[in-house]
């Protein structure tokens, strides 16, 4: 069985596994159709649109 020589310090045993916990930021892309931005695979807020075919009727907001 695989026994460790030293003791792995608090420090670097800490600095090893703080890479796990990292935040990734998420994908940002342009609507093909209204060209504002919107999540990636996600059905667009502003126009209703996602893969070129109309999704969800989006009401204009009145000014």
């Amino acid at each position: 069985m695989a026994v460790p020589k030293g003791k792995v310090s608090k420090a670097r045993k800490n600095s090893r596994r703080s890479a796990h916990w990292k935040l990734s930021l998420p994908s940002i892309v342009k609507c093909s159709r209204c060209q504002k931005m919107k999540l990636a695979h996600r059905v667009c807020k502003h126009c209703g649109y996602y893969d070129g075919q109309q999704v969800v009727q989006v009401e204009e907001k009145a000014k």
